[in-house]
């Protein structure tokens, strides 16, 4: 009876074991296959010389290059190569000086003859002292056309804020002042020059104001490029008037009055609520 109850025992257990070999086979077989994710394909590594190359100042100069050589080469063959050194050389000179008479980063500006380049130029060396600079940017015109919209360059840093107007004023013409209150060139009343960029200002000084929640006085001014001007600096009709290359002694020269949080709190304002006047 013993022996017959432990056949029967391990017969049990052998049917078991069976019995959950078969379940982990059948497991097995419904298991779905594991699929091995692909491997992403490695991106290209940055090729230093195409970065190189896509530089416009990059190709300017290689530009400049490639004509010099081939002037000083041709004049070379003809007149010796000291000659075509020398020419070589003024081909890269001659283009230098045409392209810093007319760079600008806004493109109704980019002719020798533009006062508000010339302005741009100076300004550029601001920003090493905390100024930052916008220029052409658009404001509200006022009902009576007297101003067209446009502030010629809104100079933000540690002494205020200013918007300045950049003049090209016949050079034959004398300019001078009466009483602080009119601004003549030659014979000619300067009056809605003046009140243009009083309007400017003070639509800059109004949308700024709200943009940042506390007042932002905008100082309106003129910088004249042409005639004489026989002052530094003459407030007439509370807007400065000065010769166009005082522009940057203009603003340097004043006191501290904003910090550099305040700069750069009005000047991400100005971006966003003054859009350029030229927009690309």
């Amino acid at each position: 009876m013993e022996r017959g109850n432990t056949q029967a025992a391990g017969a049990q257990a052998t049917a078991g074991s069976d019995e959950a070999a078969a379940e982990e086979m059948r497991e097995h077989h419904h298991q779905a296959p594991v699929k091995e994710r692909p491997e992403e394909p490695e991106e290209p590594e940055e090729n230093p010389v195409a970065t190189v190359l896509d530089d416009p100042r990059t190709r300017r100069w290689l530009w400049r290059g490639g004509v010099a050589v081939g002037a000083g080469a041709l004049v070379g063959l003809v007149a010796g190569w000291r000659l075509g050194l020398t020419l070589a050389v003024l081909v890269v000179i001659a283009d230098v000086v045409r392209r810093s008479r007319t760079d600008s980063t806004v493109t109704a500006w980019q002719k020798s003859s533009a006062a508000e380049r010339r302005t741009e130029k100076q300004l550029k060396s601001l920003q090493r002292n905390g100024y930052l600079v916008l220029h052409a940017r658009a404001v509200p015109r006022d009902d009576e056309g007297v101003s067209d919209g446009r502030i010629d360059h809104l100079v933000i840093g540690p002494s205020g804020v200013y918007a300045i107007d950049s003049e090209k004023w016949d050079k034959r013409l004398p300019v001078r002042t009466m009483s602080h209150l009119k601004l003549f060139h030659g014979p000619f009343n300067k009056k809605d020059r003046l009140d243009e960029a009083r309007w400017e200002a003070q639509m800059a000084s109004n949308i700024l104001g709200e943009s940042v929640g506390f007042d932002v006085p905008v100082q309106p001014s003129v910088a004249i490029y042409g005639p004489s001007i026989p002052w530094k600096v003459m407030r007439v009709r509370d807007v400065d008037v000065y010769a166009g290359n005082r522009a940057r002694a203009y603003l340097r020269r004043r006191p501290k009055i904003l910090t550099d949080g305040d700069v750069q709190r009005i000047f991400q304002a100005a971006e966003k609520a003054l859009p350029p006047k030229y927009p690309d």
